[in-house]
């Protein structure tokens, strides 16, 4: 992406006031608690076992370390986590 588009896009963001997770295609996530876990704006689902997931985002991937981890909701562009959740680790990746 060029310089001049993420400066447009950037500008457009603050002047609207418009949420950047939308704008840029970044993950929101929304911990309860430590024990649920929902993500939005992932791509797929790399690994999963009940004490780790990676889920693929547009830009990097997320690692999720806990116990008990179940998968209670999957949707496109959406996931839900319960279990006990000790760890969130975002490897993004910056243009």
């Amino acid at each position: 992406m060029s310089r001049f588009v993420r400066k447009f896009r950037k500008w457009t963001v603050d002047a609207l006031d418009l949420p950047k997770d939308l704008v840029f295609d970044l993950p929101r996530l929304t911990l309860i608690g430590g024990k649920q876990l929902y993500i939005e704006n992932h791509r797929g689902v790399v690994h999963f076992s009940p004490e780790s997931l990676h889920l693929e985002l547009n830009k990097g991937y997320l690692e999720v370390e806990g116990s008990g981890l179940v998968i209670k909701e999957i949707m496109p562009e959406e996931v839900v986590i319960e279990g006990r959740i000790d760890g969130i680790k975002y490897r993004g990746t910056e243009e």
